[in-house]
């Protein structure tokens, strides 16, 4: 790449030192299981998926719109990021125009997650706060519109580092390389504005779902009636709190990797590599079937009867309170 900064180079070690492991029992068999418990996962999501576009209701209604694209979301990610890593592990290399591709699904994917989750909870605090106003408030077309401006503002950094690099660099997208998101820089700046908005955007999300789960609370305890329905909110926007705090653990993804790059050992630096991929990076997002859609009443009972391939032969009813 023509293009080049000792010092980005230098921040990002870890990702100009990589390890060319041969590929021996060992580091297929790790590398097979990885990419079962993503298909897996990827499996019940897609269930999932098809279980909300089995009824019309679910298609109607925006907390179950924002589940969708939740689910979608996560499942893109997963689908990229294990394509990058199995990329990495066989030490491959792509043109930059395709390597952009692939980064620019697995960031956008990554940014979009806590931004859903805030959309998410303010739907959950316009249904309690402002129950006759609800369904005015939050169309789904609005909820579309929300959804839009979500991969917009998730996409927006990358976009940036992309045209930046085409501007300084005519032979930018045809240059071979390892695939990952660093590699795309070609300025310090780009990791400074990367990291910051990072960082931003987590702080606003927490900033948001704290005070809707606040609100939410305060409304729990002082209402007389419905208070089932606001205490199942209340637990649903807790459980954002908690998948924001799973994604955050994505931040560590490249800290560890850097730790491991610079202890200088092949091996460790592949087995540290291989275990934060599963537990910090792939496993927060595999979660969202588990946490949201199973201890929905309406979605649970669908979503068994299509895991189980429909061998249930009773008729299934959906309730969407």
């Amino acid at each position: 790449m023509a293009v080049t900064n000792d010092s980005t180079a230098e921040v990002w070690f870890v990702h100009q030192q990589m390890f060319h492991i041969a590929m021996t029992a060992g580091p297929i068999s790790k590398l097979i299981v990885a990419i079962i418990m993503s298909l897996f996962f990827i499996y019940l999501n897609a269930i999932m998926v098809y279980t909300l576009w089995s009824k019309p209701v679910f298609k109607e209604t925006p907390r179950y719109i924002l589940f969708t694209h939740m689910l979608l979301n996560d499942s893109l990610q997963l689908i990229v990021t294990s394509l990058l890593y199995i990329l990495s592990v066989a030490y491959l290399k792509l043109v930059t125009a395709a390597c952009a591709f692939m980064i620019f699904v697995s960031t956008t994917t990554f940014n979009n997650a806590p931004l859903n989750l805030a959309v998410m909870s303010l739907e959950r605090y316009v249904a309690i706060r402002f129950p006759l106003r609800h369904a005015e408030i939050t169309t789904p077309k609005r909820t579309y519109i929300a959804i839009g401006v979500i991969w917009f503002v998730g996409s927006m950094t990358f976009i940036i580092d992309l045209l930046y690099g085409v501007v300084m660099d005519s032979n930018y997208l045809t240059v071979q390389m390892l695939c990952t998101r660093e590699r795309l820089f070609i300025k310090q700046w780009q990791v400074d504005v990367y990291q910051g908005f990072n960082i931003f955007c987590f702080v606003s999300v927490s900033m948001i779902i704290l005070f809707t789960y606040v609100s939410i609370l305060i409304t729990t305890r002082s209402i007389s009636s419905n208070k089932d329905s606001a205490a199942k909110a209340h637990k649903t926007v807790l459980l954002h709190l908690i998948q924001l705090g799973l994604c955050l653990t994505s931040f560590l993804y490249s800290i560890i990797e850097q730790a491991a790059a610079m202890a200088g050992s092949s091996s460790l630096f592949m087995d540290l590599r291989y275990v934060n991929y599963l537990f910090v990076l792939v496993l927060p997002r595999c979660l969202s079937p588990l946490i949201y859609g199973l201890r929905d009443d309406a979605v649970r009972p669908l979503f068994m009867y299509y895991f189980c391939f429909a061998a249930c032969k009773h008729k299934l009813t959906v309730n969407v309170h």
